[in-house]
């Protein structure tokens, strides 16, 4: 038993400012991983939603291309099938202009959720 206590007794107990750097330390390391966890999570998000909505603006071209053709063969011009599509996309765009404060509260609460998620 006696060459425990003298362990004990050797082993000489740290001040309570080192625990503190220590600890300081670690909480540093701790807040630099959440920042780059973080910020990876939201690049990858980005990149994401890039790819996403690259994708939905080349379905939106083929089928806006295959409605006007189509548009174009009913009407025996191709011309007024795309002059027809033109339109709609011409009244659409007037529309969300107009109800441009509408659409904005939406988007920005989206992507403030999605930087503080």
């Amino acid at each position: 038993m006696e060459p425990e206590k003298e362990k004990e007794q050797q082993e000489p107990v740290r001040p309570i400012i080192d625990q503190l750097k220590e600890y300081a330390e670690t909480r540093l390391k701790l807040i630099k991983y959440e920042v780059i966890e973080r910020s990876t999570s939201v690049v990858a998000d980005i990149i994401t939603d890039i790819v996403v909505i690259t994708l939905w603006v080349l379905a939106f071209l083929f089928f806006s291309f295959t409605l006007a053709l189509w548009l174009g063969e009913l009407l025996h011009s191709y011309w007024k099938g795309f002059g027809c599509v033109t339109a709609f996309y011409a009244l659409l765009a007037f529309v969300i202009l107009a109800a441009k404060r509408t659409f904005q509260r939406p988007l920005i609460n989206i992507m403030i959720r999605k930087l503080f998620k």
